[in-house]
């Protein structure tokens, strides 16, 4: 099947991948737009994990206030190159990234970053609620399991659905722009401050 300019158009605005690589994913998908960003996310995913161990000294500090200065967020975006970390795109990015935590507070940046006893916690909890639920015990695994699942999405920055376009992940984010810039980039740390936090 023939792929038009506006296809390719198209899928270059929604994913920011090259026009060869969005020809290519649309011939493969057979011009059907949802899989070829899917396959070219699969790309930037393994793309991605190559960059992965290069290390990154450059970056910015994103500073943002929201809410009339009632929330405040500091977030460190790092890079293997000044020149990364000048560009548009890359502080596209990090304003962004500040602005998700500002909304969305998340506690840790990755999966792996929340502590063992906090997910013993969750999960206690998670099986405590289900059994005063009633809910049958062959099955409260699995409900404690999906809820551990909820509170990772909902903690963690990386697994967080952007707040722009709820098809993505931070994640995903991270990954294209790992691809389109060709560097190893990483959220190294962020700090979200709320007015009146921990004053009760």
């Amino acid at each position: 099947m023939a792929i038009t300019t506006d296809q390719i158009k198209q899928l270059r605005a929604e994913t920011g991948a090259g026009v060869l690589d969005c020809r290519k994913a649309l011939e493969q998908a057979e011009g059907d737009l949802a899989r070829a960003i899917e396959i070219l996310r699969e790309k930037g995913l393994a793309k991605a994990a190559k960059r992965a161990d290069r290390e990154t000294s450059e970056g910015v500090l994103e500073l943002y206030t929201h809410g009339k200065g009632r929330v405040g967020v500091m977030v460190e975006v790092n890079s293997e190159s000044d020149f990364v970390a000048r560009s548009d795109a890359f502080r596209n990015f990090a304003h962004e990234v500040a602005l998700q935590i500002a909304a969305n507070a998340p506690l840790y940046i990755r999966v792996e970053d929340i502590p063992a006893d906090v997910l013993a916690q969750e999960s206690e909890k998670a099986t405590r609620s289900a059994l005063e639920e009633g809910k049958p015990a062959d099955i409260v695994d699995k409900i404690v399991e999906g809820r551990l699942e909820k509170f990772k999405n909902e903690m963690c920055l990386l697994q967080q659905l952007y707040i722009r376009d709820e098809s993505i992940t931070i994640e995903n984010m991270l990954h294209s722009l790992i691809v389109a810039l060709g560097e190893n980039i990483i959220i190294r740390r962020f700090v979200r401050w709320e007015v009146g936090e921990g004053t009760a």
